[in-house]
């Protein structure tokens, strides 16, 4: 009998989770998180439950992600839900968008 291997799941690819890492990191450190950038999730929610980040820190998340990689982020930008949804979610808008 042979059995047949499943295939491996789909990984995100290398840029995107060392992008979600630097993300990460540059989150704790820029608000002083008591955490280490590794506990964050990359499909938890950022914004409310989850991570826990209120519309101050947003703004605060934005002003940093704009000087480390170019993009910039309104604070009444009709798409920042989707974009905050996650770690995950942040990481692809930033690599779609970053200049630098």
């Amino acid at each position: 009998m042979s059995e047949t291997a499943s295939p491996p799941p789909k990984a995100q690819p290398p840029e995107t989770s060392e992008l979600e890492r630097e993300l990460a990191q540059l989150i704790v450190q820029g608000l002083n998180l008591p955490l280490e950038a590794s506990q964050i999730e990359p499909e938890a929610p950022l914004y409310g439950a989850g991570l826990g980040l209120d519309s101050i820190d947003i703004l605060e998340v934005a002003l940093i992600v704009s000087k480390h990689y170019g993009v910039q982020l309104r604070a009444d930008g009709e798409e920042n839900q989707r974009i905050f949804r996650s770690l995950r979610h942040f990481a692809h808008f930033i690599a779609a968008q970053r200049t630098k």
